[in-house]
Parts: C-alpha cells; structure tokens; sequence
C-alpha cells in the first residue's frame, strides 16, 4: 500500500507519455497529412486497451501511490470500453471534422487527455485524486465543445458547460471538504472503515456532505433536477464531441458514483439511496415526456441520455440492503452492463448522423432522415437497431440491460417501493419507446425531400465499418447477452469481494 506500484497505472502512465508525444509530433504534420495523426491516436488507444485488456485478464486488485489509486477489475472493464468508445468516435468524426476545419491535432490531444482523466477518475481512490481526475476530463471537454471557434452555438453551449461544470465540481469539492471535516480522512477505503467503526466527529456533516457529493454527481450524470446543460450542450457542441459528451464520461460517472457511495459511504445508504430515487423518478418522467416534443433529433438524444441515467441510478440504489453490498453484486453488475450498453448504443446514433452530415449541411433533425431506407437500406438498418436497443425491444442489448435493472430492483424482496419502481421504469419505458420508433418510421415510411433522395452518402471505408460493427454488436450482445453480463458481474464480484 506504501510502494509506488507503477504497475498498476500502467495504462494511465503509457497514455499521458503517449499524448505528449501526439501533440509534439503533430507539430510537424500539414494539414494535409493529418491522417498520420489519426492513425498514431487509433494505436495509441488499441495499445491503451489491450493493457486494460491484460491487466483485466490477471484479475487482481493492485494499488498504487500509497494506496491513492486502485485498479480492480471493474476499473480495468470500465476503461477497456472507454478507451473502444474513444476509437469509435474518432473513426465517427473524421468526415465531419474535415469538413468543418477541426480535423487538428487539437482534436487528438484533447480527445487523450479526456480519456486520461476519465481513465484517473474511474481508479481513484482518494477523493483529491477523484477531484484531479474530473478536472482534467472536464477542462479537456470544455476545449472540445468550442472547438469551432467561429460558431456561435459552439461557444454559447461551451460557456454553459463550463458554468455549471464549475458549479458541479464545487459541489463535490465542499462535499468531499465536508467528508474529511468529519472523518480526518481522504482515503476512500479508510473513510469507509472509519464510517464502520463510529469513528466521525459528526453525522450531520456527513449527511451534508453525502447531499452535496450527490447533486454533483448527478450534474455529471445530466439527472433531473440538475440536466438544464444537457440538451444546450447536445444541440450547440459539434456532432462528434456530443457523442462523446453523450458515451464515455458516463463510464467515469458511473465509476466515481461507486467509488464514493459504495465503496467509501455504505454506512450512509440509508440516506443517499433516497436521494437517488428522487434523481432516478425525476430523471424518467421528465427525460421521456420531454424527448417527446423534440423534432431536433441531438435535444432528443440529450433528454434521452437523461431518462436513461435515470434508469442506471435505480440499479444503483437497489444495490444496499440493511447496510451490506456484499450479497447484493448483481445490482451494481446490472448498472456496470447498463452504463456499458448505453454508451456502445448511444455512439452507434450518433455515428449515424455524422455519417448522413456533409459540407454545409448538419443531419441534425429528425426529418433529416427522412427516407433513410431508400438512400441506404443497410444504415437505416443500423439506425434502426440502435432505437430499438435505446427503447428496450427485444433481442437488442438495451432490452437485455433493462431487464438485468429490472431484475436488480426486484431481486432483494418484493418490498412496496421497490415495486412500484419497477413499474414506473416499465410505464416509462413504453413512453420512451414513441420517440425512438418515430425515428424508425421516418426512415422507413416518410418521402425523401429531392435533396436528401439526391445527396449522395460520402464517407470513408473505416467508418462504414465501423458503424456496421457497432450495429452488428448490439444485435450480436442482444441475442447472446450473457458473455458481456457474466463479465461485467464477475467483474463487479471481484471488485466488491476485494
């Protein structure tokens, strides 16, 4: 625990080396010859992943600087997944990027350094190191979303987000200032063990602390009441850095909300689990009947992503049970699959859109899809799939993961709430399912416009395999589910047994 151990961070190590060298050697790269850029940031995420992959194949829990940080093998899956996640939407954006002027190395950089912190928040474990690994994410993200410096929309949604990004760390930072005010500890597993033993100087400071480290994490996750950035951000970043917004910080999200509420705050689950039903009821109410009204398909995507975090957080607050996670693995297994689905699922649209967007032209309305099938059967397809997975129909994967929440609610005793839980997600599931068919029947019944039947669908080979196995993936994982479910929970079993 006292040893460096660089082992252990060998993938954060190896991926700050690498981005340092992206962006010197991008120095020497024209424009013109930026895909050498490109193809060194894909290696750099392909070696990055197959470090996570070994490191997960071990499947041991190793710390590093003291006991700051941790690699478990849900820390390992988690950035395996953020790290494919990054090389998808790189592959996504290079058409529009170019298009657009924003095919710099710009791009890359930041796009590593993102990855970086997310990779530092889903290890920490000290709560200054959580709050090292979220700056770094967001400040990177910042950059990434006014990146089109002379589009209005792009600053206007950047400026929001760094406001009420600013806003959220606050919270976290006086809720974690709040936690070692009352346990003399910033070490998540000794604030856990302190907790354990009564050792706090008072409960009404944690509690305070446990609300603000919640609405914090919560404007992370985009939940109700804290997701007014949520569809500005969507509609105003460009097309790539939402879906990137919209994937693999969620991952990081995921994994510091366990850290900190499992992991160091279980003794306290009487009391964030209520605030969590909260966030989860407001979140599925509000993100479904607003998607609804939304005819711009990145807003419908935004309070999609909100309704879905929702669904994620009522695997969360199943998981505690007369104040022990040990037996209750599969709740925090489902919100791990869940997370990791979602993400797979949500690039899988957006990568649609950026494949549709041209020159002078931004596929950003649903009517933009208009008569998809007709221009091109094989991606209407894969756009199909991805509603369908988003809805929760069978045999897609996001059917599988609803199911595997629904499971998780309801597994620990039918108790009353957890119930009528499970059939408001049930209710609000089937809301959800209109405006993600409506996406499916303009694609397939609406006419084309003579310009969209005429516009032809130019786009590299790499990304037309790419999306085509995105799509495949989400059929594959929903018609034999129980390979990445078994992962994930054994994953998940490991890491609590450990």
């Amino acid at each position: 625990m006292n040893d460096l151990n660089l082992i252990a961070a060998a993938p954060e190590i190896f991926l700050l080396a690498a981005a340092c060298a992206v962006l010197v050697i991008d120095l020497f790269v024209s424009d013109a010859r930026r895909n050498v850029t490109y193809g060194l940031t894909l290696a750099v995420l392909a070696a990055a992943g197959a470090i996570c992959w070994n490191l997960l194949r071990n499947d041991v829990i190793q710390y590093a600087f003291g006991g700051m940080y941790v690699t478990d093998p849900m820390a390992n899956l988690l950035k395996l997944f953020a790290a494919l996640g990054v090389a998808l939407m790189l592959v996504y954006a290079q058409g529009y990027a170019r298009d657009r002027g924003i095919w710099k190395g710009e791009i890359f950089t930041l796009t590593l350094f993102v990855l970086l912190g997310v990779f530092v928040m889903i290890s920490a474990n000290n709560l200054l190191v959580v709050y090292l690994g979220l700056e770094l994410q967001a400040l990177s993200m910042y950059a990434l979303v006014a990146l089109r410096r002379d589009d209005a929309r792009a600053s206007e949604a950047a400026m929001k987000y760094f406001v009420l990004g600013a806003l959220a760390s606050g919270f976290l930072l006086y809720g974690m200032s709040m936690l070692y005010g009352a346990t003399g500890t910033l070490d998540i597993n000794e604030l856990a063990r302190n907790l354990a033993a009564g050792r706090t100087a008072s409960r009404a400071a944690l509690v305070l602390g446990t609300v603000f480290i919640v609405a914090g994490l919560a404007f992370k996750l985009g939940v109700v009441p804290f997701h007014m950035w949520v569809p500005d951000v969507y509609h105003g970043a460009p097309t790539p850095v939402a879906a990137f917004i919209g994937s693999v910080p969620k991952l990081a999200a995921f994994a510091i909300a366990f850290r900190l509420l499992v992991e160091g705050l279980l003794q306290l689950a009487v009391d964030w689990q209520q605030m969590l039903v909260v966030l989860a009821v407001g979140s599925l109410v509000i993100g479904n009947l607003t998607a609804i009204a939304q005819t711009n398909l990145k807003r419908m995507l935004a309070y999609s992503t909100i309704a879905q975090m929702g669904f994620m957080l009522l695997a969360m607050l199943s998981g505690v049970v007369n104040g022990t996670a040990l037996s209750t693995a599969n709740a925090y297994s489902a919100a791990l699959f869940y997370v990791v689905t979602y993400a797979l699922t949500t690039l899988g649209a957006f990568g649609i859109m950026l494949l549709l967007a041209r020159d002078g032209f931004e596929c950003e309305d649903i009517a933009d899809l208009r008569g998809l099938n007709r221009r091109s059967p094989w991606f209407a397809f894969v756009m199909a799939m991805m509603m369908f997975s988003l809805a929760g129909i069978p045999p897609f994967i996001g059917f599988w993961a609803k199911l595997a929440v629904l499971q998780a609610l309801l597994g620990n005793g039918l108790t009353t709430g957890m119930v009528w839980l499970a059939v408001l997600a049930v209710m609000f599931s089937l809301v959800g399912a209109f405006y993600y068919l409506r996406v499916v029947k303009v694609m397939y019944f609406d006419e084309p416009t003579p310009e969209q039947a005429a516009a032809p669908i130019v786009a590299a080979q790499d990304m037309r395999v790419a999306l085509s196995v995105n799509g495949i993936m989400v059929l594959v994982l929903g018609i034999v589910p129980q390979y990445l479910l078994a992962l994930c929970t054994g994953a998940m079993i490991r890491t609590l047994g450990g």
